[in-house]
């Protein structure tokens, strides 16, 4: 008689459930990485690439390179 005094197990419904936790933290993670990713890699990159080329002579490296003998078309 031991066996009737314990309650049977929820088992309806029980793979939705665990489902419905899980893509809500997944959902979550995924926000959180993608947020870190932006701040941590990407805008450091943008400001690098702003920083580069606020000061860039496209002629000026194009001049250095032709003198040095990169080009072999233009002398």
């Amino acid at each position: 008689m031991a066996s009737s005094a314990l309650a049977k197990p929820q088992m309806r419904g029980l793979l939705a459930r665990r489902l419905r936790i899980h893509i809500v933290g997944a959902f979550v993670v995924s926000l959180g990485v993608a947020a870190f990713y932006k701040y941590a890699v990407a805008e450091p990159r943008k400001k690098a690439y702003a920083d580069f080329y606020r000061n860039y002579d496209s002629v000026k490296y194009f001049e250095e390179m032709r003198k040095a003998g990169v080009f072999q078309s233009v002398k």
